[in-house]
C-alpha cells in the first residue's frame, strides 16, 4: 500500500447532500495539501479487493475553501459512481494528490465576457469560477473586469443542485448573470422559469446578452450531445476554436434522451 499512499490521499468525506435520488454532492478533507485552479478536476478512486476504480471529476469548490467539493450523477451500471454513492460522512475515498485540466477561465485573451453553458453536473467548474471571483469581489481584489453569463440546463429543477446559491450571487453582483432552464416542464409543474434544452435557448440568451464570436469566450460543459449542438450554434455566431472551450461528461446512452 506504500505505492498507493505516494500517489493518493485517503480523503475523508465530511459532508454529503442529496439533491435527487441520483444526484448528490460531497465535501472532503483531502488530508494533505491540494492545489488547483477553478475549472480543474481531481481524480477520485475506490479500492476493492479486486481492483481500484478511478475517474476524474470537476471540482465545485473554490481553491480558497479548505474542503474539496464534488457534484455526482449516479450511473447505475457504472464502475465507480455506485461505489461513491454508497459512501457517507466519515468514510474515506482515494484522491490523487495533483489536479489536472485546462478548462479554466480565460484571463489572457483580453476578452472579458464569458458565456458558460452546462447540463446538470456540468455546472461544477462554473460554480468554482463564481465562488472564487465572488470571494475576490468581497475582498476588493476583483473589480468586475470579467463578466460571467451562465446557462444551466437540466430535465427538472431539482437536478440543478446549485441554483439557489447561483441565484443569490446573480442578485448581489453586477458581473454575473444566471439562467436555469428545464427541458421537461411537464414533470415539474411548479417550475415557472425558462423552459427548453439549454442548446435550444442558447441563441436567445447570446443575443439578449450581446455575446458573440467577436467579444466573448464560450465554455461548454456536460452532456456530449449538448456540446456538439452548442458548438454548431456558437460557430454560426462567429465563435472559433480559439475562443471556445469544452469539457465533456459522458453518460449512458439510455439517459441521453431525458437529459
Amino acid at each position: 500500500m506504500d505505492a498507493l499512499d505516494d500517489k493518493f490521499y485517503r480523503a475523508k468525506i465530511v459532508q454529503r447532500n442529496d439533491f435527487a435520488s441520483d444526484l448528490w454532492m460531497i465535501r472532503i478533507d483531502p488530508g494533505g495539501p491540494f492545489s488547483f485552479k477553478p475549472g480543474q478536476y481531481a481524480t477520485l478512486g475506490v479500492q476493492t479487493p479486486e481492483k481500484r476504480s478511478e475517474r476524474a471529476y470537476s471540482i465545485v469548490s473554490s481553491p480558497l475553501e479548505s474542503e474539496i467539493e464534488f457534484f455526482f450523477e449516479l450511473v447505475p451500471q457504472g464502475e465507480l459512481t455506485p461505489k461513491l454513492y454508497a459512501l457517507k460522512p466519515g468514510d474515506e475515498v482515494l484522491m490523487r494528490k495533483s489536479s489536472k485540466g485546462l478548462f479554466t477561465l480565460d484571463q489572457k485573451s483580453g476578452r472579458t465576457n464569458h458565456f458558460l453553458v452546462s447540463t446538470v453536473t456540468g455546472v461544477a467548474p462554473f460554480v468554482s469560477y463564481v465562488r472564487t471571483l465572488y470571494r475576490a469581489w468581497k475582498e476588493g481584489t476583483f473589480k468586475g473586469e470579467h463578466k460571467l453569463f451562465l446557462l444551466n440546463g437540466a430535465s427538472r429543477s431539482w437536478e440543478f443542485g446549485y441554483t439557489d446559491e447561483l441565484c443569490k450571487f446573480a442578485a448581489e453582483v453586477p458581473w454575473f448573470k444566471y439562467v436555469p432552464t428545464v427541458s421537461r416542464p411537464w414533470d415539474d409543474e411548479k417550475w415557472t422559469g425558462e423552459m427548453g434544452r439549454v442548446d435550444d435557448v442558447m441563441r436567445k440568451y447570446s443575443d439578449l446578452w450581446g455575446l458573440d464570436g467577436t467579444n466573448s469566450v464560450a465554455y461548454l460543459c456536460g452532456h456530449p450531445d449538448m456540446i456538439e449542438n452548442g458548438k454548431s450554434i456558437l460557430k454560426r455566431i462567429g465563435f472559433t476554436k480559439q475562443h471556445l472551450k469544452e469539457e465533456i461528461y459522458w453518460i449512458p446512452a439510455k439517459e441521453a434522451a431525458s437529459s
